[in-house]
């Protein structure tokens, strides 16, 4: 997967366009996920020593390690048997540098909001006035 990786303008663009994809389809979810990447080669494999002094010995690497941003919509194609349309998956990924990450993380806050600026705030009120006409029945009825 490492040749799939966006540059950090890239991502920042396909990011905005997954969420405006998302609101003109009325629906749909964008999931979003970060780790650390950890060398292949094995150098950050956890040796007895380490385990044992310290039980968060990968918490504090000698060296910053690189963080690897992914979004995804999660779709796939058409399902066998349903009416739903065919909606492409969309996958995309980027690595952010230790050096990089403040700048990254105030312009990811910023695309962040912005997509979730169509997001309808849930009616709480109707839950609450539901439950207590439940609750004040079930009391007249055994009283």
């Amino acid at each position: 997967m490492a040749g799939e990786h966006v540059s950090n303008d890239e991502f920042f663009t396909q990011l905005a366009n997954l969420f405006e994809y998302n609101r003109k389809k009325g629906h749909g979810t964008v999931y979003l996920t970060q780790k650390r990447v950890t060398a292949d080669d094995g150098a950050d494999a956890p040796s007895s020593a380490k385990v044992a002094d310290d039980p968060l010995w990968d918490t504090h690497p000698e060296n910053p390690l690189p963080i690897v941003i992914r979004a995804n919509n999660n779709k796939s194609t058409k399902r066998k048997g349903t009416d739903r349309e065919d909606i492409p998956k969309i996958k995309m990924s980027t690595v952010v540098q230790p050096d990089q990450l403040d700048a990254f993380y105030a312009r990811y806050a910023e695309v962040c909001k912005a997509g979730m600026s169509a997001l309808k705030k849930r009616d709480k009120k109707k839950k609450k006035k539901d439950k207590k006409k439940k609750k004040g029945g079930e009391a007249e009825t055994k009283g």
